[in-house]
């Protein structure tokens, strides 16, 4: 099994697991969302992120476009809603990172 499969194979148990999801013109991805304004209540994290993403596999990113509306299915409280796609930003890992702004 190469490096890539291994990887790959993690990547499917994280994401099963773990992933918030998520719609890019209705269509269901899973994937990791963050929203830097919704900060844990005690103490600071300081990522230095400013826009809100949603990341997700670069397997899952064909076609997938810039301006597409993508819907992070959270409660509100938790940043889901609807968003604009800003800016596709891979990462060179297999992830890429759908760079996000809130819908007016």
């Amino acid at each position: 099994m190469s490096f890539r499969d291994l990887v790959s194979s993690v990547d499917d148990t994280v994401f099963d697991t773990l992933a918030d999801s998520g719609r890019v013109e209705g269509r269901l991805l899973k994937g990791m969302f963050s929203a830097p304004w919704l900060g844990p209540k005690m103490g600071r994290l300081n990522t230095g992120l400013r826009e809100p993403r949603f990341t997700i596999r670069v397997t899952d990113a064909a076609g997938i476009e810039q301006g597409q509306v993508v819907t992070i299915e959270l409660a509100a409280e938790d940043g889901g809603g609807d968003y604009d796609l800003v800016e596709l930003e891979p990462d060179g890992t297999g992830l890429v990172a759908l760079l996000l702004r809130m819908r007016a």
